[in-house]
């Protein structure tokens, strides 16, 4: 043998050796989960991520025998607990279920601690969902057309409530607003639940908020629907005009909940747990209850789809953030 035919025959031998010592890890990613799988949550209990990850953790635990456990990491409109996924081992044992501040946090947040795009492996575009402008029954507005005559007749005068600064529903606020050439008073709330109090007692004139959110309180006939912001109607809402309808033709902004895993997460593990959401949103019970009693629209999409879509969300409302000098509070 010469020298040239031994060095490969050498070469060959290592490369064969470093493909059995990958075998195990290879075997360890098909038997996903083998332990624990933590689902962080960036938002305290309640609201709508809380218990959307709470469903898929139950029925997961029943159908994969590990448990899934969700972790509430709630603060920084959801970019603490966003950031403990993003830095955490990309093994596969932990996500983050994220709403849809996590396409604003990167303009709105100065220095976040962690690249939104870089940083965090897209798995799954669960669901989108249009936002409702209600009012208390009480007040005198019955359509968004009365509330732009009212606010144009004395500018500064009508309130509304959203969750936050530099939350979806403010922005959205802020763009009909300037497209519809009125001025309305911005009341920001620390979350959903202290905004739904104030409108249902009358302290604020308007709150927007997911239709999740907000449609028991609109059933109950404490609330009154004016409009929402997709480009079509709500199912959970079907009685309420979009936006579109009401002088704002081709609107549309939409609430949004997805799942990321840290950057680098194994191929093998990723494809197997997106494998295993699509047989839990595909589910009839679960698309039942999350379409009709939430109002959320099934996306149920690919990793890269969730990818493209969260580029888009950046953009589009990075625009509005700057060219509004807003900032979170």
């Amino acid at each position: 043998m010469d020298k040239s035919t031994g060095r490969r025959c050498f070469f060959t031998i290592l490369i064969a050796l470093g493909a059995l010592a990958a075998l195990p890890a290879v075997a360890q990613d098909l038997n996903w989960p083998t332990k624990p799988v933590r689902f962080i949550v960036p938002f305290p209990p309640g609201g709508t991520v809380d218990p959307l990850a709470r469903l898929v953790g139950a029925r997961l635990t029943a159908a994969l025998g590990q448990q899934f456990i969700v972790d509430n990491r709630p603060g920084g409109s959801g970019s603490i607990g966003t950031a403990m996924a993003a830095k955490s081992a990309p093994d596969g044992y932990t996500y983050v279920f994220v709403f849809d501040t996590h396409g604003v946090n990167p303009t709105l947040i100065p220095n976040l601690p962690f690249d939104t795009v870089k940083d965090l492996a897209p798995v799954m575009l669960i669901s989108t969902s249009p936002n409702a402008i209600v009012t208390n029954v009480s007040k005198p507005y019955k359509n968004f057309g009365d509330v732009i005559k009212a606010a144009k007749a004395k500018p500064d005068t009508v309130t509304y409530g959203s969750i936050g600064s530099g939350s979806l529903g403010h922005l959205t606020l802020t763009l009909v607003q300037q497209t519809g050439g009125f001025r309305i008073v911005h009341v920001p709330y620390k979350g959903g639940g202290p905004m739904t109090v104030d409108v249902l007692g009358g302290q604020v004139d308007l709150a927007i908020g997911t239709v999740a959110l907000l449609t028991p309180h609109v059933k109950g006939g404490k609330l009154r629907a004016l409009a929402v912001t997709g480009d079509k109607r709500s199912g959970a809402m079907p009685d309420v005009p979009a936006l579109a309808e009401q002088g704002f033709p081709g609107f549309s902004a939409l609430a949004w909940w997805g799942v990321f895993a840290p950057a680098g997460i194994p191929g093998p593990v990723l494809e197997k747990f997106h494998a295993e959401l699509v047989k839990v949103f595909n589910a009839p019970e679960v698309r039942k209850q999350l379409g009709e009693q939430l109002g959320m629209d099934l996306a149920v999409s690919s990793p890269e789809a969730l990818q493209k879509f969260l580029v888009g969300e950046i953009a589009r409302w990075g625009k509005v953030v700057r060219e509004n000098n807003i900032r979170a509070e």
